[in-house]
């Protein structure tokens, strides 16, 4: 699949109990922008959101389902385990350090993880992530840093970084990743495998932990799923075909208005492709991305009645 590969991650989506509570996290103390309030498409009554770099770039998404009713989730085996982010440099990873230690965010410290300085962190609700510097990073390139945004711009989040995946059947999940996506090797430490598609680098990378302990269960606090990044239609077409040529099950392509998708199972792990567009600009504008309820055409005709369902929460940040 050389002209098909997969370009790099393309969105993470994880789960909140509160989408204003999480949004103040993502904006006032991580300084990502939030670029699209919209709804799930597939459980129109609830939000999602979208955070990114300063113009939405494909690479630099972190997306979140808001669902109030749903107990907190519980950490283990079998899952996506921590959200990677990108940071500029060493002396960033210093910055959200003592920016953390202001804010009260529960962290783990400055440590080295594949010969990278890693921060681990956590969100209130039990949502993990881990900052990476992008010091010595060569591969897909990082996003814009939010130019209006709390946090300074050679200091910022601006892209997403390598994902972790805890799995009890790390041999057989690393093999079908490398089938089946074209994954390959980049680095292995202790009970820990990287791989990488595409360019390579810490916008393209797969962490897959070993652990044979009890299966996570999903809930606020836990990640849904995963995106990789394909180039357009086309592609996103010929991978459908693949699928079909394994047996794999999925979904058939999915138009999400600002991209189309496709989702199947690697083993416990709930995977999509998205092209990287159209984009998030299609229907707002740069100065006000994300400060109003945004919905795809598709959806206009029920805005009344969505909007009679959610929890209003003010995004605007233009004035």
């Amino acid at each position: 699949m050389s002209n098909n590969e997969l370009l790099g991650i393309h969105h993470v989506t994880a789960i909140t109990d509160d989408a204003a509570r999480n949004y103040k996290f993502i904006t006032d103390v991580l300084g990502m922008r939030l670029i699209k309030k919209t709804v799930n498409q597939d459980d129109i009554h609830t939000y999602h959101t979208f955070f990114a770099d300063d113009v939405g770039s494909p690479g630099t998404d972190l997306t979140f389902f808001d669902f109030p009713a749903k107990t907190r989730g519980e950490h283990g085996s079998n899952a996506i385990t921590r959200i990677g982010l990108r940071v500029p440099d060493d002396a960033a990873l210093e910055y959200y350090e003592s920016r953390f230690n202001d804010f009260g965010v529960a962290h783990e410290g400055i440590q080295e993880m594949f010969g990278m300085k890693v921060l681990p962190f956590e969100e209130p609700d039990g949502q993990r992530y881990r900052l990476f510097s992008d010091a010595h990073d060569e591969g897909v390139p990082a996003g814009t840093p939010w130019k209006n945004g709390p946090v300074p711009e050679d200091k910022a989040i601006y892209g997403l970084g390598p994902i972790e995946i805890t799995i009890s059947y790390q041999d057989k999940f690393v093999h079908s990743l490398k089938e089946i996506y074209d994954m390959r090797l980049a680095g292995e430490e202790d009970d820990c495998v990287l791989l990488e598609v595409g360019a390579g680098g810490n916008g393209a990378r797969a962490i897959v932990r070993k652990d044979g302990s009890q299966s996570a269960k999903q809930g606020y606090g836990e990640v849904h799923h995963v995106s990789f990044r394909v180039e357009d239609h086309e592609v996103l077409k010929a991978w459908e075909a693949k699928y079909d040529d394994l047996g794999l099950q999925h979904s058939g392509l999915v138009d999400r208005f600002y991209f189309e998708a496709l989702y199947a199972r690697a083993g416990h792990i709930l995977i999509e492709l998205s092209t990287d567009g159209p984009g998030f600009m299609e229907d707002e504008s740069y100065e006000t991305l994300g400060e109003s309820l945004a919905l795809p055409p598709f959806l206009e005709p029920q805005r009344e009645h969505i909007e009679a369902q959610i929890r209003p929460f003010d995004t605007t940040r233009s004035k």
